[in-house]
């Protein structure tokens, strides 16, 4: 079933086009995550999935019903969390939650606040003003709140940025045992390309305002032909240098560890080469390319065309 179904959405501000006639949809317990290099639209397109912003053009359905005509029912249904919008400053961060639970339809209001501190670890947070918390702090009472109306749309836009990887982690954590217990089904941005990778079923990736890419994060990165070389060498560095530059490989050296970028067809030419000029190593591991890989691709290829 279609949780979420998008057609021909545009968004136009006078002769800019940051959205551009894009389609896709959201199956019921998928996470998705969209993809993109800054003023790609991913926050555009966040925003038109939350009412925030009127489309130019297109339409957007939620449970098989369209957002604009049925836009109350829908909204009590979905939430949202973004590290770029803040909550009230002046507000500790329990009279925030206790006004953000009267926008639905809660049956036990405390009960479920207690819930959500404790999920999120925030009894330390609770009677603290917002001004006063940390960026960190920010995205994780930002992303409890989010919660509170028990979602069956989440829309996360950054949900793990500034906060350090064992709470990052939790959250990566919390978000796939939420799918998993509910059947949520979420459209999360991110710039954390193992995140997305770890939390996402599938890949929406856009530029300018297109989706140029959408599939699962695994065939997208087996869609590069690259892989990484890591050796640390103990005899032959600079012979080993010497080659790769006469073949354009792309490496990086830290003290007597090379990492070399290269084709998987032409990893056993390579190690071949390097012992026919006498180089030797005692490590070896070969990384098969990753979404990062082809994150990093699109944007240089963007560049190239843009020089």
């Amino acid at each position: 079933m279609d949780i979420i179904s998008v057609s021909n959405l545009s968004k136009k501000y006078d002769k800019y086009l940051a959205v551009d006639n894009i389609s896709f949809n959201l199956k019921e317990g998928e996470i998705i995550g969209i993809l993109g290099p800054n003023g790609a639209g991913k926050t555009t397109t966040i925003q038109m999935l939350l009412g925030v912003l009127t489309p130019t053009k297109g339409e957007i359905n939620y449970f098989g019903k369209n957002f604009h005509m049925n836009r109350e029912e829908i909204l009590e249904k979905i939430n949202f969390s973004s590290t770029y919008t803040n909550l009230p400053w002046i507000l500790t961060v329990k009279e925030n939650f206790d006004c953000i639970s009267y926008f639905y339809n809660i049956k036990n209001r405390k009960k479920r606040i207690k819930e959500i501190v404790e999920l999120f670890k925030l009894e330390d947070l609770y009677y603290l003003k917002i001004s006063s918390l940390s960026a960190g702090q920010l995205t994780r009472v930002n992303l409890a709140k989010s919660f509170i109306n028990y979602p069956e749309v989440l829309l996360l836009d950054e949900p793990t940025a500034s906060l350090d990887p064992e709470i990052a982690q939790y959250v990566r954590d919390f978000i796939l045992n939420q799918r998993k217990k509910f059947n949520v089904s979420i459209i999360l941005t991110s710039h954390n390309m193992s995140e997305v990778e770890e939390v996402c079923d599938r890949v929406i990736f856009l530029d300018q305002g297109k989706i140029i890419a959408n599939n699962t994060p695994e065939k997208l990165a087996k869609s590069i032909d690259l892989a990484h070389v890591d050796l640390f060498i103990t005899d032959g560095l600079k012979r080993t240098i010497v080659f790769c530059k006469k073949n354009n490989f792309k490496y990086k050296e830290s003290g007597r560890f090379l990492k070399v970028d290269i084709s998987e067809d032409k990893i056993h030419h390579f190690l071949k080469e390097l012992a026919l000029v006498g180089v030797t190593y005692n490590q070896i591991s070969i990384d098969k390319p990753t979404l990062e890989d082809y994150f990093l691709q699109v944007v240089k290829r963007k560049k190239n065309e843009n020089s």
